[in-house]
């Protein structure tokens, strides 16, 4: 049997235990908590709940709504066999009492009494603030590393394919050359897809944008956009490829500055046609015909250099580098953009790009292509 003074030691041992556990608990970052089952209220929070929220116990009525918002569910699956109800965890976004909002994770155990039924529950609150800058900072360098390496990787890649279309004269070891730069560039976007591959994408919050686009539904949704402020725009298409390698967001933005300009520099009675075709020197050419007064002779030299605005240009508003950010666009893609006066109607501007009917090789694991070609490899709801 224990005396008294055996007793007393061990009361005054536990009170210095409860000391110690309190002091530990008022100067932790985590937030502790407890509530009573049967109640469904909280019994205990820790003071840094005043720090992390500016709440304490006698006006926590928000945080304890959040704390205990799902207990009694809870309870009733624990009491029915539902194990894995014991530990939770789960984030959600508090609001502090000033009205800020602060992202948290809870986790939270129940604690049996000695019949065997959930008595207490115990928990802590995290601040996971750093946590989710953590994984904002993620999609930013995940997004600048698609960026700046499929940038660069575009120009390459477009170089090389307008040097295949246009060098059939070349010996056979200088093709050789040009196909192994192709491979090289195959090789350094299959490493990206592997690493930026669209299941990892999603799990930093972006997905994979994609590196093709049909050249006719590109035309077509030009048109689209057009007629919204000018009623006769004319598409006609004839044996374009169905897909074209390109980044398309690029693309879109340099045809519609081409139709931009050509709506505004014609009346507006006037039609304004779309073309797509084959290129008579091999590739693809895709037009805008306008039929207004044209470019005057001496300045389509200088229509695409940077702030440059013609003698037209008076009473349109501008800054001079619509036309040339469309150029910057197609010679990134290893491609042509010119601009001539056609007689019977006013200005075409051409945009031309490399394509080849000849196989394609695979670009990358998951689906894709790697060249301009007739052959690809389909995913999804891809057409062939």
């Amino acid at each position: 049997m224990h005396t008294v003074p055996q007793l007393l030691a061990e009361l005054e041992e536990a009170r210095r235990a409860e000391a110690r556990l309190r002091l530990l608990l008022e100067h932790s970052g985590e937030v502790s908590w407890m509530a009573d089952c049967a109640s469904l209220r909280l019994t205990y929070l820790s003071p840094a709940a005043g720090r992390l929220f500016g709440y304490d116990l006698d006006s926590v009525q928000p945080l304890a709504q959040a704390l205990l918002h799902d207990l009694p569910a809870r309870l009733a699956r624990y009491r029915g066999g539902d194990a894995s109800r014991r530990t939770v965890r789960r984030e959600f976004d508090q609001a502090h009492r000033d009205g800020r909002v602060i992202p948290v994770e809870i986790e939270s155990t129940l604690i049996d009494a000695d019949d065997g039924g959930p008595a207490t529950l115990v928990g802590v609150v995290r601040d996971i603030s750093a946590r989710r800058e953590q994984a904002v900072q993620q999609k930013r360098f995940a997004a600048m590393v698609s960026h700046e390496f499929r940038t660069p990787l575009s120009t390459i890649d477009g170089a090389v394919q307008r040097l295949e279309m246009t060098g059939a004269e070349h010996d056979e070891g200088t093709r050789k050359r040009y196909r192994k730069i192709q491979t090289a560039v195959d090789r350094m976007l299959a490493l990206l897809d592997e690493y930026l591959s669209p299941e990892r994408m999603a799990s930093i919050g972006r997905q994979r944008q994609p590196d093709e686009i049909s050249p006719e539904a590109l035309l077509e949704a030009a048109a689209e956009q057009a007629r919204a402020r000018r009623d006769h725009i004319i598409v006609r298409c004839a044996g374009l490829p169905p897909w074209l390698r390109c980044d398309p967001n690029g693309m879109r933005l340099a045809f519609d500055i081409l139709v931009d300009n050509a709506i505004k520099y014609t009346p507006d009675d006037s039609k304004i046609e779309l073309l797509g075709r084959n290129a008579t020197e091999g590739g693809i050419e895709l037009l805008v015909r306008d039929h207004g007064a044209g470019v005057p002779a001496d300045e389509l030299d200088k229509v695409f250099a940077k702030s440059f605005r013609g003698r037209n240009a008076a009473g349109v508003a501008g800054s001079g580098l619509g036309l040339y950010m469309a150029k910057s666009v197609v010679d990134v893609h290893g491609g042509i953009l010119s601009a001539q006066n056609v007689s019977e109607s006013g200005a075409e501007f051409r945009i031309w790009l490399p394509w080849s009917a000849a196989a394609g090789k695979s670009l990358a694991p998951g689906g894709g292509n790697s060249d301009n070609s007739l052959t690809q490899v389909l995913t999804g709801g891809a057409q062939g």
